[in-house]
């Protein structure tokens, strides 16, 4: 699995990057695909075939359950947002459903002030959850499988970033739901996804914020990909609405080879996903993400930048890669 994973991260190209702000992404693509054919959850929604509901009438927060009656697999993407039933939920992975299948999935919740019906079942959000606290959900994942073999989130810790994120841009939410602080910034968050616009077989995006390596998220299709784009953009970019700082200059794209180096050389563990093939949880100094990986091929890869107060656990800012390449040789 993780030479599949290397094998991969060797074989991404970049593109040319793109900048609004304090917001650059760079275009991803790669030059492997895999054989396996999916549809993304807008999609298999759209078309009726995929439901999403409580697991039962009573529900239970960490767990939906999905009922995929088409004879395609239906790939929900790490950090999707799903809207009704008893509360708005998200993805705490990147999860095959299998054709003709019911599965149970795990979620966290991003509306803390409902726990009611209104409506039977889920429907697409339109929303990814914002990347800061996709990373610290995804942070907490890992964590717990490799304690527990659970997928459960720190929900605490959900909530607490859900709140903080509507704080920052001062929206205002009856029930706590995520998906009203990105209501509250659509016209501005719609300048974002207009300067960023999707490029012919991009498959990913490598996302600089602030003038910081933020993470990147590359499918194994550019047609699913297609499906997911704006989601991604958004997701980073109601982030760059809370950061006011002024961006010094940087090498955009010196930084995105160091950080691909880096997840090339950071540590593996591999978990049976929730749904079909393997998940694999990556861990290294400068960074932690995620790979879904079905039919010996990389489905969804995603990685995030670590925190910044890592430093003050003495952990020292890694010299380019590239620098010390040129040195070593």
């Amino acid at each position: 699995m993780v030479e599949i994973l290397n094998i991969f991260l060797g074989n991404i190209q970049r593109g040319t990057k793109q900048v609004f702000g304090n917001l650059t992404i760079i275009p991803l693509y790669s030059k492997q695909e895999s054989s396996l054919e999916y549809v993304t959850l807008k999609d298999a929604l759209q078309k009726n075939f995929l439901s999403v509901a409580e697991i039962n009438e009573g529900g239970s927060v960490p767990e939906l359950a999905v009922v995929n009656d088409g004879d395609v697999f239906v790939l929900l993407l790490d950090g999707e947002e799903l809207r009704g039933a008893k509360q708005n939920r998200v993805l705490n992975a990147s999860i095959l459903v299998e054709p003709n299948s019911k599965t149970v999935v795990p979620v966290s919740c991003t509306e803390q002030g409902r726990w009611a019906y209104n409506s039977a079942n889920f429907e697409d959000s339109g929303v990814v959850m914002a990347s800061f606290a996709r990373s610290k959900k995804m942070a907490s994942v890992s964590r717990n499988l490799k304690e527990s073999r659970s997928y459960r989130s720190n929900q605490g810790e959900v909530w607490d970033e859900v709140s903080a994120l509507s704080e920052k841009l001062s929206a205002h939410s009856p029930t706590g739901a995520m998906r009203d602080a990105f209501e509250s910034r659509k016209e501005q968050l719609d300048a974002y996804q207009a300067s960023f616009p999707l490029q012919e077989g991009q498959q990913g995006m490598l996302v600089l914020l602030g003038g910081k390596v933020a993470g990147l998220d590359i499918l194994s299709k550019p047609e699913a990909y297609a499906e997911l784009h704006t989601k991604l953009v958004q997701s980073y970019a109601i982030d760059a609405l809370t950061i006011d700082k002024p961006v010094a200059e940087f090498d955009a794209e010196e930084m995105a080879f160091d950080f691909l180096a880096e997840a090339a050389h950071a540590e593996t563990e591999v978990f049976e996903s929730a749904g079909y093939g393997q998940d694999i949880r990556i861990d290294g100094k400068l960074l932690h993400g995620t790979c879904l990986i079905a039919d010996e091929a990389v489905i969804h890869l995603a990685l995030f930048r670590k925190e910044d107060e890592n430093k003050s656990a003495e952990v020292e800012p890694m010299a380019s890669w590239s620098r010390r390449r040129r040195y070593h040789h």
